[in-house]
């Protein structure tokens, strides 16, 4: 066992970690509005002089688990007209697809225990083109690519400063940070170099007036006064100037009651960049920094040394050989989960994919009954907000945990799907953090009391795809292995019962007919509809989900293998298992053409794929003939079992019996279960062989689903041929679009009808690896369609793998498809080797699209590198 791998189950060394939000301003929690407009409510303008009142916000900060105190970067170039303290980005409103960050930063490096991280940030010497990218991106049009950071010129000729931020820890409370800053250009340059630390506001609220305090000791130690805290010295190597200042918010900049006496959240960037008398100069305060102003020579670089500590002699003796010992340390341990011949290369994206994993954990904290009432010391806000975002969600607390963010920048809240897909690529590193954050959302001031999980903070009431019991399932039994074979059913059957009273939610709220056909809504696809899918027309029509069906089907099959396992312990949950199989074959045949209580089925037996359809309000239904992902997804529901396993349950084995017996129409539907394979396997699943290859070749067809980077969410079909309905005099289309939406549906951030997104095309491989158990080399496919190459189903499995890998890894010319067009961080030698995560690809080349760092799911990655 690795050092890191030991530590993570020692006590206090995840007491500190890079907890800090990108991202607090534009968020839900900080928006006290009568309309709900947060974006403009605390605004990145806003931001420098406001006081948040749930979380902090820093270039690669770091924090305790409670976020009393905050380390962050902040830096100045002397051309900008405020401090570099946070990064920059556009509104929803702002990006002509939505919102979006305006930096170039890489998270390189970090451990499970954050004993070791590293991040680069790249900062322009000239001025920071805040105004430019706001206007040029106002001129642009859905139908037009994004106006980035780098299209501005800011990086053009070297002129810019790398940032190179690392920590490395020597104890528990003991932390060390190393700051170099490179200058990349070729004249000497000036900057402001600024290492922060601040306490939380959590004296300004009405209910705790404790306030703690900083103090200069030295011109290179700051002393920490707090009473929940061991940490007690912010110490630096080189001596600097101190500022102190308050965080605050500016009352005068507010036009609120100002009170004399008062240093604000922005003084320090008044005192530098206005030469204001803006920050205490009896050097006390709730905010500080160690001021180093600089020239750094063309080329050359400059590394400052700093130190958090409970010992006030702490010093730098053994501050290298620390850096050097963390660095080893980490080596060892992915070295651990790397294979022997792998190549530098897929180590390298394998370790930056982890890194970004680890750097996206963030301390969150929302109150929805204090946020909705107002807080003591403030005046109540408008009446309205107590009908208004999530007012039915007041029981929701969650106290202020650490939770890994799908980006903590363009999405710094949890959302219910993207938690579940990132414990996957956790589960190599951390099983404890995993169990915990797959445990999070049914604690119970989590979950509704009617079952319901909370879907992400812009509206918790919003449906995500029901996939926490897949990643459950999968975390299980990758433990089980981890453990030579014992399961910890005490974390399984924990979060089975809450996942029992969620699976009850959704039959009673999403099957409105009652008939096992769901109707899920938005279900985290966007705009993969024809309209959006949260519509109800004003007769009732509604639409009927192949996707939200699926994946109750899918729930089920996970319900009854947790419920099958439980009862080798348990006989109880035998029935329980039966129950859910039970469960299972009804929504099969109410996918299938039987015609039932009206129900026409989403099977299509004339193009051999399931599609959505709009179920009238007289009972007829139309298919909305789409190919999309969502007629992919039956594949996702299908559970191989040994023979053993039905056999040693005969509650289970009878019920399949009766099926069989009595219900013949509805068992011809599901794979044969009574048929062994010759492994002595059983499958139970939503496809016959014959469904499968024809979903297949859909899906395996270069001109439909089959991109040289994976499988699209829109079949390139309706490039050429848009589908088109007019609904009630209104007239609907869809066609392929394969990198930012053209509509603005959901803020038009998003696109499903066309990119490539990683956690569909990981379901995808998985479902086909459990197809191929039971199947085995036998059953072949063509792939791609039209090739005449047959190959098995893990063959088609890996195959994806492979072409999924192809965005990351260097082609013939030695790019990478993510990077697109962009010379710059294609070729150049400080760029090429820095990856990016984006939230999805375009479906023709591969180029990375939305949020750029959203390591969470496409952190799946890492799983694909070695197949």
């Amino acid at each position: 066992m690795s050092i890191e791998k030991d530590r993570i189950k020692q006590p206090g060394w995840k007491k500190w970690g890079p907890y800090v939000s990108d991202r607090q301003w534009g968020t839900v929690r900080e928006d006290y509005s009568a309309n709900g407009d947060a974006w403009n409510y605390v605004s990145h303008d806003k931001a420098r002089s406001y006081a948040y009142r749930w979380g902090e916000d820093a270039i690669a900060g770091i924090c305790d688990r409670e976020q009393l105190l905050c380390f962050g970067l902040a830096l100045w170039n002397k051309k900008d007209h405020i401090l570099k303290e946070r990064l920059f980005g556009l509104s929803n409103a702002e990006g002509n697809h939505g919102e979006d960050v305006k930096e170039i930063y890489y998270y390189l490096d970090n451990t499970p225990t954050h004993s070791y991280m590293k991040m680069l940030y790249k900062y322009p010497q000239q001025p920071f083109p805040y105004d430019e990218l706001v206007a040029e991106s106002r001129k642009r049009d859905r139908t037009q690519a994004e106006f980035e950071i780098m299209d501005s010129g800011v990086f053009d000729g070297n002129n810019y400063f790398d940032v190179l931020i690392e920590y490395a820890k020597a104890a528990t409370d003991d932390i060390l940070i190393k700051i170099t800053v490179h200058n990349r250009s070729g004249k000497d340059s000036e900057v402001n170099i600024l290492p922060t630390i601040w306490f939380r506001n959590t004296w300004d609220w009405g209910y705790d007036s404790y306030k703690p305090n900083l103090s200069a000791l030295s011109k290179n130690q700051i002393g920490i006064d707090h009473t929940n805290l061991d940490i007690a010295y912010f110490s630096a190597q080189t001596e600097a100037e101190t500022l102190f200042c308050d965080n605050q918010t500016n009352a005068q900049r507010f036009g609120l009651a100002v009170s004399p006496g008062r240093y604000y959240k922005d003084g320090i960037n008044n005192y530098l960049v206005d030469g204001a008398a803006t920050i205490n100069t009896g050097k006390q305060g709730t905010k500080a920094c160690f001021n180093y102003d600089l020239k750094i020579p063309a080329g050359q670089s400059v590394t400052l040394k700093f130190r958090l500590s409970s010992i006030a002699e702490a010093n730098f003796d053994d501050f290298d050989n620390i850096f050097t010992s963390r660095i080893a340390e980490a080596d060892e341990f992915y070295q651990t989960l790397t294979p022997e011949d792998a190549s530098i290369e897929k180590a390298m994206i394998q370790r930056q994919a982890y890194a970004g994993m680890l750097w996206t954990k963030q301390f969150y904290y929302f109150d929805v009954h204090q946020w909705l009432a107002g807080d003591p010391a403030y005046p109540p806000p408008a009446a309205s907000r107590l009908d208004g975002r999530n007012s039915k969600w007041q029981h929701f607390n969650n106290r202020g945990d650490i939770i890994s963010m799908p980006d903590k920048w363009e999405y710094p809240w949890f959302a219910a799907w993207d938690l579940a897909f990132h414990c996957i690529p956790l589960a190599d590193l951390d099983m404890d953090f995993t169990k915990n954050q797959l445990t999070l959302l049914t604690k119970d001031w989590y979950m509704h009391p009617n079952g319901q999980l909370p879907a992400y903070e812009w509206d918790f009431s919003d449906a995500n795809p029901p996939v926490l019991a897949i990643a459950v399932w999968e975390i299980y039994q990758q433990d089980k292995k981890q453990n030579n074979g014992r399961g910890d059913t005490y974390f399984l059957e924990r979060i089975f019962h809450k996942l029992m009273i969620n699976f009850t939610w959704w039959v009673n709220r999403k099957d409105s007919a009652g008939n096992n056909i769901f109707e899920g809504g938005f279900l985290g696809l966007d705009n993969i509809g024809v309209f959006d899918r949260n519509t109800v027309f004003p007769d009732g029509s509604h639409l009927e989900q192949a996707d939200g069906t699926s994946w109750m089907a899918a729930y089920a099959l996970n319900l009854m293998g947790m419920a099958a396992e439980l009862a080798v312990t348990n006989d109880a949950y035998e029935d329980i298992a039966s129950k859910f199989f039970e469960h299972f074959i009804y929504i099969a045949g109410a996918m299938s053409s039987l015609g039932e209580g009206g129900n026409a089925g989403l099977w299509d037996e004339q193009d051999d794929f399931f599609y959505d359809q709009l179920r009238m309000s007289d009972g007829g239904a139309t298919k909305m003939r789409v190919r999309s992902i969502v007629g992919l997804m039956p594949l996702f529901a299908v559970r191989v079992l040994d023979d053993v396993d039905i056999a040693s349950n005969p509650i289970f084995r009878s019920r399949m019996d009766w099926f069989k017996q009595n219900r013949p129409d509805l068992a011809a539907l599901v794979s044969h279960w009574d048929e062994k394979s010759a492994n002595n396997k059983h499958l139970i699943s939503l496809l016959r062989g014959h469904r499968m290859k024809g979903i297949l070749g859909y899906m395996l067809d270069e001109n439909e689903f089959l991109s040289d980077y994976g499988i699209r969410s829109l079949s390139k079909y309706h490039l050429e041929h848009p589908f088109t309905a007019t609904i009630q005099g209104t007239n609907f289309s869809i066609k392929y679009t394969p990198a930012e939406s053209d509509t603005a549906m959901f803020g038009g951030n998003s696109n499903w009808r066309g990119p490539v997104w990683l956690p569909i095309n990981y379901l995808i491989i998985g479902s086909l690896n459990r197809y191929h158990e039971f199947y085995g080399d036998e059953f072949k496919v063509e792939c791609p369609t039209g090739s005449g190459q047959m190959m098995t189903l893990k063959e088609v499995a890996d195959e994806i793998c492979r072409r999924l890998t192809r965005l990351f890894l260097t082609d013939a010319a030695g790019h990478r498809p993510f990077n697109g067009t962009c010379a710059k961080t294609q070729t150049d030698e400080h760029f090429k080797s820095n990856l990016f995560f984006y939230e999805f690809f375009d479906g023709d080349n591969g180029r990375g699209l939305g949020a750029a760092h959203q390591t969470g799911w496409t952190g799946l990655i890492a799983n694909c590198l070695y197949k």
